[in-house]
């Protein structure tokens, strides 16, 4: 019986689960619709898992979720999800599949397959040292990666790049409330969301002027970045950037470039890996555990 290494996408609207040789490569691939109800998604996971590992044995799974979850404990509470909370996915799975299983921030396991998948960087013969991911869509978020390695905050937490304040655009004046309960927050102004609570449309109805605020704030957001963390490379992926390199990233990236004075500049450069980078990041996570 051969061996393969399964790799689980839990998103708040799809699921994709996918199984992988000792080489990484996909052998098999399902993707559906996220049912609402717990007992649905877990008993949909399960189903999917089966159809991908074919009768082989699984010998570790990796998986990417939405936040708030605990990586060492495995319990999450995606907030996409309200009907996930404070579930102990990494007790039910190991149990169940009897080895070893690990879930980690979807925009962390993003990040780890945009960093395993980058070509070298400018100045080096291998990785870049440091890759921010991010991630735009219906919020936003995001990654970093150094030396092969996620970054953790604080008490292992996992940093909030779409909750930092920025020197925001927007014609109509006043303050930008976010979701989280503060104001002026990066993911207010950019995200699918925010967008459709600010202009009152689906981000590919914006007019030119309209983009234009949407890029400065996002350049603004980039410059911060850029100036803290001081990556290597910014990769931007998630549904608002699909399409979206002339009217969106480039934009951004040269408002970034014109804000930053004492800093070199990082590259910015779309996803390499587009809707699969979660699911090829949590491979790479079973890979680890399980060889």
């Amino acid at each position: 019986m051969s061996q393969v290494f399964v790799g689980l996408d839990i998103g708040g609207t799809k699921i994709i689960a996918a199984a992988a040789d000792e080489d990484g490569n996909i052998l098999r691939r399902e993707q559906a619709l996220t049912p609402q109800p717990l007992a649905e998604g877990l008993a949909l996971l399960d189903r999917m898992i089966r159809t991908v590992a074919a009768g082989d044995q699984i010998a570790a799974m990796g998986a990417g979720a939405g936040g708030p979850l605990n990586w060492e404990t495995g319990v999450v509470s995606p907030l996409h999800q309200p009907d996930w909370r404070a579930v102990p996915l990494k007790e039910r799975m190991e149990a169940k599949y009897d080895c070893r299983f690990t879930v980690e921030v979807d925009t962390n396991v993003a990040a780890l397959a945009e960093y395993h998948h980058a070509p070298a960087g400018r100045d080096r013969r291998d990785k870049p040292g440091k890759l921010l991911y991010i991630t735009l869509s219906t919020g936003m978020g995001g990654g970093l990666v150094v030396e092969g390695e996620i970054y953790r905050g604080m008490q292992g937490e996992h940093p909030e790049v779409g909750h930092q304040s920025v020197s925001y655009r927007r014609a109509e004046h006043g303050a930008v409330a976010c979701p989280c309960g503060s104001t002026g927050c990066l993911e207010a102004l950019v995200s699918g969301s925010g967008i459709r609570r600010l202009y009152g449309k689906a981000p590919e109805a914006l007019r030119a002027r309209e983009w234009d605020e949407v890029t400065w704030n996002l350049g603004q957001g980039l410059r911060n970045l850029a100036v803290i963390y001081l990556p290597d490379v910014i990769v931007l992926g998630g549904g608002i950037t699909y399409g979206a390199r002339d009217t969106l990233v480039l934009p951004a990236a040269r408002v970034m470039r014109e804000h930053l004075k004492i800093v070199p500049h990082p590259e910015v450069r779309m996803s390499a890996l587009g809707a699969d980078n979660v699911v090829e990041g949590a491979i790479l996570l079973a890979l680890r555990d399980g060889r």
